[in-house]
């Protein structure tokens, strides 16, 4: 069982580092750019606010995974899954405005959900207790 917590731990560092790098890059290229027309169906912000929300989460993405590993805040790690999770599922599958072209396309969303889903399930084993080992016992 233990194998299987590390096992989605290391799958949750992994997704949302990567997600994070992904929020920040297309952030820094939106501002950079000076962007005003960008816009994505999932998040509910277009434009400027967009542009400022993807450098935003990007920046806390990746301050989660690393507080988390390094073990200094980990407590934040499960809040950016669960925000992750959130806005994947109502921006994908609740929005109107978000419409698939094809079943390939809700496949793919399919499997994005479930590793989403998966990586809330690995930033969850943050909480776990972790056991000390039996060391020399004191008189």
């Amino acid at each position: 069982m233990l194998a299987i917590a590390w096992l989605l731990r290391i799958f949750s560092y992994l997704f949302h580092f990567v997600l994070s790098l992904a929020l920040l890059a297309l952030g820094c290229v939106a501002v950079l750019s000076g962007a005003q027309n960008l816009k994505l169906d999932v998040v509910p912000w277009h434009g400027r606010e967009l542009n400022h929300f993807l450098l935003l989460a990007g920046l806390v993405g990746v301050l989660s995974v690393i507080l988390s590993m390094t073990g200094k805040f980990p407590y934040l790690f499960p809040l950016w899954s669960l925000a992750v999770v959130v806005m994947l599922v109502r921006g994908v599958f609740l929005s109107p405005a978000f419409t698939f072209t094809g079943p390939d396309q809700f496949k793919n969303a399919l499997w994005l959900a479930a590793g989403a889903l998966a990586a809330f399930a690995g930033s969850l084993t943050v909480f776990r207790r972790r056991e000390r080992s039996p060391g020399p016992s004191r008189p």
